[in-house]
């Protein structure tokens, strides 16, 4: 799905409250139902149960990136509510949603866990709680709430809003004479031969079959005149990803990155791209706004910036959207306090200052506010691009088909299959799963 008005309004008015004036970041539910917003309430933030002491609820959850944030906000929360909170991370180049499967199928019922929304959400739907009346729903930006709505009703709460695209050093384009930001697809390619002809590695890779699988494919998908009925067409079978003119755009823009990246992509993890790009041995990388509190760790005073992803000779755009949603279980042991712990994450001076300062997440409330000190360069890079922002399409697949789609680009990636060859296997990628 294109995020197109609606989409583009909710984030406009969430940087004018949140960040221009006032100071101050795989799949359940059926996407036919997604876009009706459930009614949340006039109910306040600080209208919720207390919650029970001396109980632990478990958060099983996937962004590594804020794990060691996450524990500490889980001390927090314990010292003024006497409610543990287990956090188990799983994430990076682990198959998050295989884990959570197995968690369950072993009789573990983890009170909250991540999932993406739409297909993903439907298998968890005999768990997930209603959310709907929740005190913080009514604060929303209204497009976070579409991958987890079904009939009506709000299943999950968006962990946040997060945008990516090519995150760039500034002081190596200015090295590299560089001094407009390249927009176009032929714009890249020049700024490309700048940063070789001045010795500057132009892009940090990674082989996480998820970067590519994902965030790579989407480009693709998103540029679709309508990403939705292509998505559910090539699940149909009546479409196909080979022979469809977008994506052959699409392979120029991935030639780009995969030829003229560093010499050992082929074995970068993410650790690795993250902590080599900010020590300056590349000047681009594609990744968003979830790295910067890596970035910070190695080089806080990084000169940051975020390009588009071109497909072509026309500008392109980053691509944002909720990365994951947080689901509560309705068949553990404490749904309630559960429940409770999520607005006190989001309503809570603790929880916000976590939100904003730890985490560095553009929130995906409109009432809470941040400023750049907070959530970092890249993020504000990200809330002011997003007015001309395409979105985030891949949970509308079923599970296990953006990780055929990693598979395939780890292969083009090493060099094993032609770019035919690479089509041929993101179609088969989704025939695989949806003809089992």
């Amino acid at each position: 799905m294109k995020r197109k008005l609606a989409f583009i309004i909710a984030i406009v008015c969430t940087l004018i409250i949140a960040g221009c004036g006032n100071s101050g970041n795989n799949n359940s539910a059926t996407s036919g139902n997604a876009a009706n917003s459930p009614d949340a309430g006039a109910a306040s933030p600080e209208a919720t149960t207390a919650p029970a002491k001396n109980v632990t609820i478990k958060m099983f959850q996937f962004k590594v990136e804020i794990a060691e944030q996450l524990n500490a906000l889980a001390e927090e929360y314990e010292k003024e509510t006497g409610v543990k909170v287990e956090v188990e991370t799983h994430g990076g180049g682990e198959d998050y949603g295989a884990l959570l499967k197995a968690e369950i199928a072993s009789g573990s019922e983890p009170e909250i866990f991540n999932n993406g929304g739409y297909t993903a959400l439907v298998p968890y739907m005999d768990r997930a709680t209603d959310l709907s009346n929740e005190p913080w729903a009514a604060n929303l930006i209204p497009t976070a709430k579409a991958p987890a709505t079904v009939d009506g009703k709000l299943y999950g709460m968006p962990m946040n809003v997060e945008g990516y695209g090519l995150i760039y050093n500034k002081d190596l384009f200015k090295k590299a004479g560089i001094t407009e930001e390249p927009k176009t697809l032929p714009q890249l390619k020049d700024a490309v031969a700048k940063l070789k002809a001045a010795g500057i590695t132009p892009f940090e890779a990674t082989n996480e079959w998820w970067s590519m699988g994902i965030h790579l494919v989407n480009v693709g998908l998103a540029h679709q005149p309508d990403p939705k009925k292509f998505i559910e067409d090539v699940k149909a079978g009546t479409e196909t990803i080979k022979g469809n003119a977008v994506f052959k755009q699409w392979l120029d823009l991935v030639d780009v990155i995969f030829d003229n990246a560093q010499d050992n992509k082929m074995t970068t993890d993410y650790a690795t791209q993250v902590a080599e790009f900010a020590s300056g041995k590349a000047a681009m990388m594609m990744q968003g706004n979830w790295t910067q509190g890596d970035i910070d760790k190695i080089d806080p005073a990084m000169n940051l910036g975020l390009l588009p992803l071109p497909i072509s000779d026309q500008e392109g755009t980053i691509l944002v959207g909720v990365p994951n949603n947080y689901i509560v279980n309705s068949k553990s042991a404490h749904p309630e306090e559960a429940k409770a712990f999520l607005n006190w994450l989001v309503s809570s001076e603790t929880g916000k200052k976590y939100l904003t300062k730890e985490f560095k997440f553009i929130p995906a409330e409109t009432n809470i506010q941040t400023d750049a000190a907070d959530i970092g360069q890249v993020a504000v890079a990200v809330q002011e691009k997003s007015a001309a922002a395409l979105g985030w399409n891949w949970d509308m697949f079923p599970d296990g088909v953006t990780q055929g789609f990693g598979a395939a680009m780890q292969e083009y990636l090493g060099g094993q299959v032609n770019r035919d060859q690479l089509l041929e296997k993101l179609d088969k990628a989704v025939q695989d799963i949806v003809k089992q």
